[in-house]
């Protein structure tokens, strides 16, 4: 009865240092984050911003990702129209299919998809660079030498993330739009004009304005993630395929949390 009793107690007691160490290694990442953002706070605010890299990290977001986002853009716009046109037809509303397509794309579908495509090719990037970075001690080295890697290499990236982010979701509406032309076309003639008319003709403000302002939260995300898995990652090369895996999956989970309190935001300006 005794030996049960301290196998009992001894199992409680592993339990509780098992929670203190999981509270206590909670406790040391908060801090870290809280650390990493006052860092890029502080640096992104002074004289020596480098802006040349900022320009290259743009060109990198940015323009690299053109052919993979004109690619989701186009198929986003097509599979919509062409799965809705069947339900709006016996609705007797086909009409109505492009200001759908549009008012779908441009709220939602559009911001939300293409930041989780960023957050795979930009988040994971940013993460296995850094990574590789940290891994082969490129970054002491700068600590070294004076130079200060968070203005160099953290609040560009994340700077060049949240201005590129958003250009690239209006590229995707765009071709979304586009694509939605051409899956009416499939079995319709509806000329481009009329086409845009019937899109645009159904938007309104509040449609547009604020799916844009959450996308720069969606770039401010996902470039923070990418580049605090990076810059922290551990000393193995093992460690970098972890980073860039761990940053994809928060920056995807964050994204949708913050398109859920976004959407929650604007319900309530809008009832």
């Amino acid at each position: 009865m005794q030996e049960r009793v301290n196998k009992k107690l001894s199992s409680i007691g592993d339990k509780i240092l098992h929670w203190r160490d999981s509270v206590n290694d909670g406790l040391l990442n908060t801090g870290q984050v809280v650390l990493f953002l006052g860092n890029i706070f502080r640096e992104s605010f002074t004289r020596h911003f480098e802006f040349r890299e900022f320009l290259y990290q743009c060109y990198k977001i940015g323009y690299k990702s053109l052919p993979l986002i004109s690619l989701t853009g186009a198929i986003m716009g097509l599979v919509l129209t062409i799965q809705s046109r069947p339900v709006m037809i016996e609705f007797g509303a086909v009409s109505m299919l492009p200001g759908m397509v549009s008012v779908s794309l441009i709220r939602e579908m559009g911001p939300v998809i293409t930041a989780l495509i960023c957050a795979g090719k930009v988040g994971s990037g940013i993460g296995a660079e850094l990574g590789s970075m940290r891994v082969t001690e490129q970054i002491d080295a700068m600590e070294v030498s004076s130079v200060n890697p968070i203005r160099f290499l953290v609040v560009t990236r994340v700077w060049a993330a949240t201005l590129m982010i958003p250009l690239l979701v209006l590229y995707a509406d765009a071709m979304g739009i586009l694509g939605s032309w051409a899956g009416t076309n499939i079995k319709g003639d509806v000329s481009f004009t009329l086409f845009c008319a019937q899109a645009f003709g159904i938007l309104e403000f509040i449609d547009f304005v604020p799916a844009l302002i959450k996308t720069f939260f969606f770039g401010a995300v996902i470039g923070l993630v990418g580049c605090y898995k990076g810059y922290h990652a551990g000393r193995g090369t093992e460690s970098v395929g972890l980073a860039a895996n761990s940053a994809v999956v928060v920056a995807s989970l964050l994204v949708i949390v913050v398109d859920m309190i976004a959407v929650q935001i604007t319900d309530m300006f809008t009832t």
